[in-house]
């Protein structure tokens, strides 16, 4: 235990509060940035943004580092290097739940559908639905504010990833309001009956159960799926449906019924929230790649290189106290102050344009790396990559390439991809060339789609015909493929 704890010292010793705020200032996707900034400057009034010179989607080729240096000068003057900072035992951001989610389950699609995210709402229609429910419960003074701070702690998706007992400090110290775990647990169970169906859940098994919950009038099959997800959670996330079959004692006819009864089910449901209609809903790409006559031309999204600046009128402040011959402790105290907030928005400006190098230096890795694929839309040229080749090709560390990874998207011509679209393992072919799993998957995916419904290919059958191209594969990998696919063993795909 002494060991663990010294550990943990050691580790936290490495990074300073100032690089554990632009780490988690690396993870903000570009359609909340703005958002971010605007907080920033409500918190730091010496921080300042100029007026937008430029559309929202216009192209931006700012420089970010001055002679190339990858270091960041922190407010006491000392220069650290953020490059190989390893941050994975220090951030923990609540999109890690649902991206780690999405690589297991591909949420409830086929490895197509990593270009077909859900969406990042850039409109904030989903809090106002929220806060005209709120608006009628009956609440006293209190209980207003206590839900209050729950909706907004609130995100996108429409969970609520803040821990009950740090609610109850944010209410504490921010609203001087006193409550208890315990009135904070009453109120969420209140705002949990909210629509849409699902909202306010911690994880997302509680997600799927509360909008089960709301259908326990529509069959028998509701009930079944309640206790799949009760109990067989875990299975169910690893595609384990034999598991729960034999569990819940169910014919293959109950299962395939089930199982879609759950996955008709949204996985997050903030994002719908307040569309007008589908054209409206759409993801705010952090890169753009164009093919100019065979050339790749990568540019970053513009609402990543914002205009900040340090406010005149503080410098002027700051000017005419040190100008003050003779100062009292009020005086003394007023110049520290200045300085602090001045230093504060220096440090969040520089960390704006280091988390612009480190994105163009993450996708321009990746660029190079499926450079065919980028210029044809060909998911068979897709290259075996893994978080490390792009951390040894940019010197960044694993832990931020992945957060990069899990949280950006790139528009080409071909559509628009979440970056970790372009992550998989290798698999080695007859001539001993390695190839990307998605590759394989691909072709996968293909044989069963152009199969024979009323009789479907065993993993065996699919194996041996993966075998027959060339690709070495046992029938235990198939098997795990075609669940990562989402794709239902041969006898329930099969059409009577």
């Amino acid at each position: 235990m002494a060991l663990s704890q010294n550990l943990q010292q050691k580790l936290l010793q490495k990074l300073s509060p100032q690089q554990i705020q632009l780490m988690k200032l690396l993870q903000v996707p570009t359609a909340n940035l703005e958002e971010r900034i605007k907080e920033e400057m409500e918190e730091n009034p010496a921080l300042e943004q100029e007026e937008e010179k430029h559309d929202e989607f216009e192209e931006s080729k700012d420089e970010f580092t001055e002679n190339g240096e990858e270091t960041f000068e922190e407010p006491d003057g000392s220069e650290t290097d953020y490059d190989n900072i390893d941050i994975s035992d220090y951030v923990q951001d609540g999109d890690d739940d649902i991206a780690d989610y999405r690589l297991r389950d591909d949420n409830y699609g086929s490895d197509d559908d990593d270009k077909k995210t859900i969406p990042f709402k850039t409109d904030t229609s989903f809090y106002e639905t929220l806060l005209d429910q709120l608006g009628l419960l009956k609440l006293d003074d209190k209980e207003q504010k206590i839900a209050e701070q729950i909706v907004g702690s609130i995100d996108e998706d429409g969970y609520l990833r803040r821990e009950t007992t740090a609610i109850v400090d944010d209410l504490a110290f921010r609203q001087g309001v006193m409550t208890t775990e315990e009135e904070v647990e009453t109120l969420i169970k209140r705002i949990q009956q909210f629509d849409p169906p699902g909202v306010a859940a911690r994880d997302l098994q509680e997600c799927l159960l509360l909008q089960l919950n709301r259908m326990q009038d529509e069959g028998k099959n509701v009930s079944i799926a309640i206790r799949a997800i009760s109990k067989y959670f875990d299975e169910f996330t690893k595609k384990h449906y034999e598991k729960i079959q034999r569990g819940l004692d169910l014919n293959d006819e109950q299962l395939k019924e089930v199982m879609q009864q759950i996955t008709r089910l949204n996985p997050k449901p903030g994002g719908n929230v307040g569309e007008i209609n589908k054209a409206e809903s759409y993801v705010v790409p952090d890169f753009f790649i164009m093919n100019n006559g065979g050339k790749l031309e990568l540019t970053l999204n513009s609402r990543n290189a914002p205009e900040l600046r340090i406010s005149e009128g503080y410098r002027d402040m700051l000017k005419e106290y040190d100008r003050g011959t003779k100062k009292d402790k009020r005086q003394k105290e007023a110049v520290l102050f200045i300085k602090q907030k001045i230093d504060s928005a220096k440090w969040f400006i520089d960390a704006i344009k280091q988390r612009q190098h480190t994105l163009l230096d993450t996708m321009t890795a990746i660029m190079n790396h499926q450079h065919d694929f980028f210029l044809t839309g060909d998911q068979t040229t897709l290259r075996p990559m893994i978080l490390k080749d792009i951390a040894e090709k940019t010197g960044l560390d694993i832990s931020t390439v992945s957060r990069v990874a899990n949280s950006k998207f790139v528009q080409t011509e071909f559509g628009t991809y979440r970056l970790k679209f372009f992550f998989s393992e290798s698999l080695s072919t007859e001539s001993g060339e390695e190839v990307s799993t998605r590759e394989v998957k691909k072709i996968l995916s293909d044989l069963i789609e152009a199969e024979n419904k009323k009789k479907p290919l065993s993993d065996e059958h699919l194996t041996e015909m993966l075998q027959q191209k060339g690709y070495n594969i046992a029938r235990r990998t198939v098997a795990k493929y075609r669940e990562q696919l989402n794709i239902p063993v041969a006898r329930l795909r099969k059409e009577l």
